[in-house]
């Protein structure tokens, strides 16, 4: 096998974000540094973040990695999980690469013992692809990605192997769950509707939040089931949609963006 062969080029620059280097850095950047992050915000174990094009999610998905490029230097590597558009899919994959590229470079990619791998869900997918140059503007050098397809799954097991991914990557790691929320309604409909999904993320109660409703469900669900069994609770960043950018009210897409916290640490009175 060829280097060439164990990096996974990008596949869809200049579609869903810029293909020019300079020009990805600088909109990226701007979208990260017009987000105001609390002073003394902690950082969170996991967030959920949207993934569609940069023009349209990015205000949202900023509102992730304003918080991780605050926490830059405790960040080693980035486990990432998401849907597969492409290719049916049962369970999980992890993909078969050394690096993945973007225009801005390379990033080494961590393996994993914990799924089994395959090219086929990841080749073509945006899912996560759409992540890596936000991650390079708010991270810089020197952390790791481990990309995770989750197709059709049952929410126990899905929770279980972000449990084992984020053991396996230890303390320095960050998950970040992808999904888009609802497709193709008028604006009302869709607040209505991804209000009702961001609903049940708050509530932790995965069971309500429909395979119609959210495109990376799967991962979604196991991640929420992650967070109640972990005591964690997700703290809603934003909630948009296509129409916050495009102006068009008629077939929009909703975007979502979450913290996944730790509850805070009680301390005695006077201490």
């Amino acid at each position: 096998m060829t280097t060439s062969d164990t990096v996974r080029p990008p596949a869809v620059a200049g579609r869903f974000y810029s293909a020019d280097p300079d020009r990805l850095r600088a909109e990226t950047a701007r979208l990260v540094d017009a987000v105001d992050v609390p002073s003394g915000e902690p950082l969170a174990r996991a967030y959920i973040v949207p993934h569609a094009g940069h023009r349209f999610s990015g205000r949202v998905a900023a509102e992730v990695y304003a918080r991780l490029a605050r926490h830059r230097d405790r960040i080693e590597r980035v486990v990432l999980v998401g849907p597969s558009h492409h290719h049916p899919l049962r369970g999980h994959a992890a993909a078969p690469y050394t690096a993945w590229e973007t225009p801005l470079g390379l990033i080494e990619a961590a393996p994993t013992g914990v799924v089994g791998s395959s090219r086929l869900p990841h080749t073509e997918e945006h899912s996560l692809e759409v992540q890596l140059p936000f991650l390079q503007v708010a991270l810089g050098e020197g952390f790791t990605v481990t990309p995770v397809a989750v197709g059709m799954s049952q929410t126990p097991d899905t929770a279980r192997v972000i449990a084992s991914l984020l053991a396996e990557a230890g303390e320095g790691a960050v998950l970040l769950c992808s999904t888009d929320l609802s497709h193709y309604h008028d604006l009302e409909t869709a607040r209505r509707i991804d209000g009702g999904t961001a609903e049940a993320i708050r509530g932790l109660r995965p069971r309500e939040i429909s395979t119609t409703h959210a495109c990376g469900v799967f991962a979604l669900r196991g991640t929420v089931a992650w967070a109640d069994a972990t005591g964690r609770r997700p703290r809603q960043l934003a909630l948009g949609t296509s129409a916050d950018t495009t102006g068009h009210t008629d077939r929009v897409v909703g975007y979502p963006a979450f913290a996944v916290e730790a509850p805070p640490v009680e301390t005695p009175d006077g201490l």
